[in-house]
């Protein structure tokens, strides 16, 4: 095998694919600051037992591990940055407050999370502590369509679940991780005959309910729906409603349900949401409530927030116009060096042709050029 060519599922980012990343992740940061979210940077790799604790088999599994040469330690390369904010939140920044923290950074996959997925994303992402009301899932999920706003994507559609509805519907009932899991796994699936199966022992009211979740998903006549057809445990309506308030203020954005939406089960406390591009199948980003992520670290307190894989959302929106750029002949002189030099610290790109290599420039778009008038050198639009 030639020494060049990478992993499955690795690949160099070229110049105008980086360009295009670079530019998005500046917005994006941008966008999160103006809404007073701080810019935290966690580390690649940490020790395992603290990268992993009380993460989920599934983070496990995508964790790549090796051994710290200095002290003989399991480390683990970051596979998700939340569990890490969450860290900095409870142990470093131990505010009484709201805390709104983003970040943006690489995680790596031990194995891919789709068939043509990298396995080393780009992971951008906002987070927001303290608060257990309805306004900061509301700022979260306002805050990401405005940073796929800020990435020009067109038409983005919103699916919203919640997590409670199944917690609520079986609350009171023995089951084991597998039966759970198992359960779980066939509503995602809307897999009626396995889900018949699995709680064939339950009480008639449940069992019902849990196979009526299948079939409720769509516009906002599910909520309807659901209200007639799911028994009204605790925490049913209130889940409900959530859900109701939530797609109201997102205003003329195209809002989904899917009641029996799982994803993340065991992560998710409340509403969660997913968002996909015009024609896609798969979420570009995923987020929601989870007041249970800092309890590992010795401080359970409200949170909720998203994140997004920037390489996969570069894919999906249009391609950015090249940077305008001034032509610079490659010519000694104090005179053209000092103006290239002006020029340059006022924020102009200006590209220096080498000689024999005039029009090599690919990433740039060069509408002007330098030239000498009179012994001064002036901008010229070409």
């Amino acid at each position: 095998m030639s020494a060049w060519v990478l992993p499955d599922h690795i690949a160099d980012v070229l110049p105008s694919e980086a360009r295009h990343i670079e530019e998005l992740r500046r917005d994006l940061l941008d966008t999160a600051r103006c809404y007073g979210y701080e810019l935290v940077m966690p580390p690649l790799l940490e020790h395992l037992e603290s990268l992993l604790t009380g993460a989920g088999e599934a983070l496990d599994l995508q964790t790549f591990k090796l051994v710290d040469q200095l002290s003989g330690r399991m480390m683990g390369l970051r596979a998700d940055t939340t569990p890490q904010v969450a860290r900095i939140d409870a142990h470093l920044l131990n505010r009484k407050g709201v805390t709104r923290l983003s970040y943006c950074g690489p995680v790596l996959h031990a194995l891919p999370g789709a068939p043509h997925a990298t396995r080393e994303p780009l992971q951008f992402g906002a987070e927001i502590y303290g608060h257990s009301g309805l306004e900061a899932d509301s700022e979260i999920m306002t805050l990401e369509l405005n940073c796929l706003n800020a990435a020009r994507l067109q038409s983005p559609s919103v699916d919203l679940a919640d997590a409670r509805l199944v917690r609520a519907l079986l609350k009171g009932m023995t089951l084991t991780p597998r039966q759970s899991a198992a359960l779980y796994a066939a509503l995602v699936a809307k897999d009626g005959t396995e889900v018949a199966s699995l709680s064939r022992d339950m009480p008639e009211h449940v069992r019902q309910s849990l196979l009526a979740l299948i079939g409720l998903y769509g516009d906002i006549q599910v909520l309807d729906e659901a209200e007639k057809v799911l028994y009204p445990a605790e925490g049913v309506r209130e889940a409900i409603h959530t859900l109701r308030l939530l797609a109201q203020q997102l205003g003329d954005v195209s809002v989904t349900f899917d009641l029996a939406d799982l994803s993340g089960y065991a992560y998710y406390t409340g509403a969660h949401f997913a968002v996909y591009a015009a024609g896609s199948c798969s979420a570009l980003v995923r987020g929601g409530r989870y007041d249970e992520v800092g309890a590992v670290f010795g401080r359970t307190r409200p949170a909720a927030g998203f994140s997004m894989d920037l390489k996969a959302l570069v894919a999906v929106v249009a391609p950015r116009p090249l940077q305008a750029a001034i032509r610079a002949p490659w010519r000694a002189g104090v005179g053209l060096a000092s103006r290239i030099a002006a020029l340059r610290a006022q924020g102009e790109v200006v590209v220096c042709e080498l000689p024999g290599h005039e029009s090599e420039i690919d990433e740039f778009q060069c509408d002007r050029e330098l030239i000498e008038v009179n012994g001064q050198w002036i901008v010229q639009s070409i």
